[in-house]
């Protein structure tokens, strides 16, 4: 346990230089945008006067270290400014909007690993099989199929065809939880496309190399049922591998929601950032995207704790 905790420790430490590099670069980035803040919150018609009481106001005419070190000082204290276009508190709009994505993206991550995990498996036990070629072929469709054209193929026949689900927009679990899971269904398929033939393809590979091996060959000799080889033997030989690849996947679909949100009008993460870069909402661009290292890092460290659950060796690394 000992071990354990050390090893957690470490990556506690690794993770803060990560988030002071990437809030850096955040920040920096958003001084490399085109335009003046000033003249875009005053509008074309403003005066000169009224443009310099605006950068006074928000201190854009500071040196960038001391705007970045007055950023990060508030943000530490969970004070992430407020929106310039909306005046709406920043950190109150992420909590706002960060379930709906949220939801989205796990529905899409339980989705890929209900149906790649099974997938991956029968590909490996009949490998060489038309089954294995179906699979394969399966996963290759599901790499190369983008997601937002499998979003509009999906609303095109559930919502507007067969009128099963809804097309647009989303539902708190809070309020309803069936139309809150029906809302995110359909984004969450398309979403979860690539995912499974991730999965799927990692898992036979890895479940391939494991089944090859020297001691399966002996378990076989010593009579235990392919089943028991599989489940007892093969599976957890590989669940280190497994939850690793969930781990980028789940960082990977928080991403991609931003195009799927896009085609269903989910007023998620993804949406409000796309919106605050338009309007150069910097602060509202910069409470997000801060908000999403913090869930990415988050998630490696769940997922080192899980692995070192399934294989203890990890702790005394």
């Amino acid at each position: 346990m000992t071990a354990r905790l050390r090893l957690l420790a470490r990556r506690l430490a690794q993770a803060l230089p990560v988030v002071l590099l990437a809030s850096f670069i955040v920040f920096g980035l958003m001084e490399l945008v085109p335009g003046d803040i000033a003249v875009t919150l005053a509008g074309e018609n403003a005066t000169q006067e009224q443009v310099a009481a605006l950068r006074a106001m928000y201190h854009l005419d500071d040196p960038f270290l001391l705007q970045y070190a007055a950023w990060l000082w508030h943000a530490l204290h969970g004070d992430l400014a407020r929106s310039l276009m909306s005046q709406e508190d920043v950190l109150s709009a992420v909590l706002r909007t960060f379930p709906k994505t949220l939801l989205v993206a796990v529905a899409a991550l339980v989705l890929a690993v209900v149906v790649g995990t099974p997938l991956g498996i029968v590909a490996a036990v009949r490998r060489g099989s038309w089954i294995d070629t179906l699979v394969t072929g399966i996963a290759s469709v599901g790499v190369a199929v983008p997601g937002f054209w499998l979003g509009m193929i999906l609303v095109s026949v559930f919502s507007l065809s067969l009128h099963w689900l809804p097309a647009t927009g989303a539902v708190s679990l809070g309020e309803d939880v069936r139309g809150a899971l029906s809302h995110a269904l359909l984004p969450a398929i398309a979403l979860a496309a690539t995912s499974v033939a991730e999965i799927s393809r990692q898992l036979r590979g890895a479940l391939i190399e494991v089944l090859s091996s020297p001691y399966v060959r002996t378990l076989h000799a010593k009579g235990l049922s392919p089943a028991s080889i599989i489940w007892r033997h093969g599976l957890r030989n590989v669940a280190v591998t497994l939850l690793t690849l969930v781990g980028l996947l789940f960082n990977r679909l928080l991403g991609a929601t931003v195009v799927i949100e896009a085609v269903f009008a989910i007023p998620g993460m993804g949406s409000l950032i796309v919106v605050s870069t338009i309007n150069k909402d910097f602060p509202v661009v910069q409470g997000v995207v801060l908000m999403l290292v913090m869930v990415v890092i988050a998630t490696n460290l769940i997922v080192d704790l899980l692995c070192m659950l399934v294989d203890p060796r990890l702790g005394r690394a």
